[in-house]
């Protein structure tokens, strides 16, 4: 009986036929040509070509191939550079010069490969500025197809981001580098504006096809961020500009990016109006019905967010848009804020259907964010503050809602509570925890206390009677049997929400209100569920080193929360998350009114310590409660040991007072920012559909 044919086997058979078909179209075509020319070299180009750009026939150039001995050498570059056992700096140096001379003329093959554009990406984080220069050069008549190409865009990304601080020296009149330059190339070289502005002209009317794909997108949206100036260090700009599955590639020796240019960078004029003419030449076309699209493409969704954050910071001054050319927002909201007002306009009907779309909603978060405040105002008082309630309710549009809340005042914030405020424990139930923090975040930073009140009530409501209940609720950890046998209750979530309730609880912990009901409630804790607060995660820990670095109406409560720990204390050492626990137990004083540990305590901590020390030096976690404690100084002069850990409860002692006198200063404010949020939290449930751009390229 014959054996059936696999999947793999339909596959390699489709493969052939389609081969077969192509080589008799050619031989049809071209019959004058030379036999020769179909020979099988160039039928593996032309099998590696559809290997390499993922598209097969949409990849308009070919760079070639690497000879075998040359991608033996350079896969074994790539490994050396990779484990970094050089024995020195200058070992390192000289073998990069060695690997650059030898990858002359071959730039574009490396990029385009798929074994070895990953060297090409380690390469440039070690360049000097005259070897960034020259793979501009060499990439240069050709990116176009690179940054559409499925590796050698992830080259022209980093080769952009990179060549940031280098334009910004270059306006300070920083001399251009030589260093181990030959005679051959003492020339004039090309300023970096000149070599980004050259790029731009070979994109130049292809804008709008590479918004929507697949691998420029992320080069283009790294592009903008370069030429507009923003800071390249910024956690937000980082998760808009990188697709979320690409993958992280980094070299020994290798300067972070943005750490030669934190913050706002200095940008030439030229690039200001090359930004400026991206904008138009990018949108200028598009009718409502494609802006529209674009706002819920998935992979050109991202990009529209960076455009209108762009024109938006750069036509602030600008007190009106010119009438042939309006700014992106008049396009995505005509004649705002005026037809706000008007439920049946487009502007309305925009906002209204994109806010409960997975993809859209990013958007309509950037407006909230960034909009002017005539426009903004029109919106709150005609969409966001009428239907606050419901939109906190919802998964997709409650991230939008927070946006709102970051921006609303006083009174406007007053009158939202009252809104929410019923709806507390139905939040609490859809686990919508980043809200409710939000919420008393923003009630604290406008000191409306009857607010936070009402705000802790509710929460209490939706928690549960029991002290205990409110952090078990938050953790996600009540009614863990009832969730073990929901099938629809998806893995993945638990730990996001688990994240957004420990932050809760740790926002609660620095309002004076707030604060106590925490405390009660770690002390209501089983010494397991302690236990696992400690070792679980990282924000739940977190939760445990703010209350011990928070001061207590009750003297016992770090007492208490030390010893039942206690027991405990070499397990938490050598746990991943636990030992943050013990380092800041360290710094807590033995002496004090509202916060202290005795000094007894400490030593039966670290008696305990002491007796799994061969246990402790076996983990990172182990060695480094180690060190924090002074072990090896505990067992070698114990006097030495009992005088430092007095000098740490002066330092304890000398840093509360501090934090007094700056909270007098500050008065009520207590490290809230009036601005707002500017980390996304992470997402959960329905937001996973929101990827970035180029989450599915890899």
């Amino acid at each position: 009986m014959p054996k059936p044919r696999t999947k793999r086997g339909e596959i390699r058979e489709e493969r052939k036929r389609k081969r077969q078909a192509q080589t008799e179209g050619e031989d049809v075509e071209e019959t004058k040509r030379p036999r020769h020319d179909h020979g099988s070299d160039d039928q593996g180009g032309l099998e590696d070509q559809q290997q390499q750009d993922g598209q097969g026939a949409g990849e308009k150039e070919f760079f070639g191939m690497l000879a075998d001995e040359e991608q033996e050498y350079f896969r074994r570059a790539d490994e050396m550079l990779e484990l970094n056992q050089f024995p020195s700096t200058e070992e390192r140096d000289l073998f990069l010069e060695s690997v650059y001379k030898e990858a002359q003329g071959k730039e574009l093959k490396l990029a385009s490969s798929q074994s070895c554009s990953r060297l090409m990406e380690r390469l440039i984080q070690l360049s000097t500025t005259a070897q960034k220069k020259h793979l501009f050069e060499a990439f240069a008549g050709h990116f176009l197809s690179l940054v559409q190409h499925r590796f050698a865009s992830h080259c022209c990304e980093a080769l952009f981001l990179r060549s940031a601080s280098v334009v910004t020296q270059e306006l300070a009149g920083f001399v251009m580098d030589t260093k181990r330059a030959s005679t051959e190339e003492h020339q004039p070289e090309s300023s970096m504006e000149q070599l980004f502005l050259a790029t731009l002209d070979e994109l130049e009317g292809n804008l709008g096809y590479l918004l929507t794909d697949r691998f420029a997108s992320h080069t283009l949206r790294a592009l903008l961020v370069v030429l507009s100036g923003l800071p390249l260090n910024d956690v937000a700009m980082r998760t808009l500009v990188k697709s979320k599955k690409k993958e992280k590639i980094s070299v020994a020796g290798a300067a972070p990016i943005g750490d030669a240019t934190q913050g706002l960078r200095a940008v030439p004029p030229s690039f200001t109006s090359a930004v400026k003419k991206i904008i138009h030449d990018s949108t200028s076309d598009m009718d409502a019905t494609g802006l529209r699209v674009l706002a819920t493409h998935p992979i050109g969704n991202p990009t529209l967010q960076l455009l209108l954050e762009l024109d938006l910071s750069l036509n602030k001054g600008e007190q009106k848009g010119d009438a042939s050319h309006p700014a992106l927002l008049q396009q995505l909201l005509p004649d705002a804020p005026q037809s706000l007002s008007d439920e049946q306009s487009e502007a309305s009907q925009f906002i209204n259907g994109m806010i409960y779309d997975p993809i859209g909603a990013r958007l309509v978060e950037t407006i909230i964010t960034h909009a002017p405040g005539k426009i903004f105002k029109a919106l709150n008082q005609n969409i966001f503050l009428p239907r606050i309630q419901g939109y906190v309710r919802n998964d997709v549009s409650s991230y939008a809602a927070i946006r709102v809340l970051n921006r609303l005042g006083k009174d406007q914030l007053i009158e939202a509570v009252d809104k929410i405020a019923p709806s507390i424990p139905q939040l609490v139930s859809k686990s919508r925890y980043n809200v409710l923090k939000a919420l008393f975040e923003r009630c604290a930073a406008r000191g409306v206390q009857d607010q936070i009140k009402v705000l802790m009530k509710g929460l209490r409501e939706g928690c549960g009677g029991e002290p205990a209940d409110l952090i078990i609720m938050l953790c996600g950890w009540k009614d863990e049997e009832k969730k073990k046998k929901d099938v629809d209750h998806a893995a993945k979530n638990g730990y996001a929400i688990q994240s957004h309730g420990a932050q809760l609880l740790t926002t609660l912990l620095s309002l004076p209100g707030p604060c106590k009901g925490v405390q009660e409630s770690l002390l209501a804790l089983s010494p397991e569920t302690l236990l696992r607060l400690a070792t679980t995660s990282m924000p739940t820990v977190t939760l445990l080193t703010t209350a011990l670095a928070t001061p207590s109406a009750n003297p016992a409560f770090h007492k208490i929360l030390v010893n039942t720990l206690m027991p405990h204390a070499a397990e938490l050492a050598t746990s991943q998350f636990g030992h943050n626990f013990l380092n800041a137990l360290v710094e807590v004083p033995s002496k004090g009114k509202d916060r202290s540990v005795p000094f007894h305590m400490k030593e039966a901590v670290m008696a305990k310590l002491g007796e799994n020390e061969s246990h402790m030096r076996d983990s990172w976690m182990g060695r480094s409660v180690w060190r924090s404690w002074k072990g090896d100084m505990w067992k070698t002069r114990r006097t030495d040991w009992k005088l430092w850990m007095r000098e740490v409860d002066v330092t304890s002692e000398r840093d509360a007072a501090t934090r007094q006198i700056n909270g007098k200063k500050h008065g009520t404010e207590r490290g809230v920012k009036d601005k707002g949020m500017t980390k996304r939290q992470p997402r959960k449930e329905g937001r996973e559909v929101a990827q970035d751009a180029n989450g599915t390229e890899e």
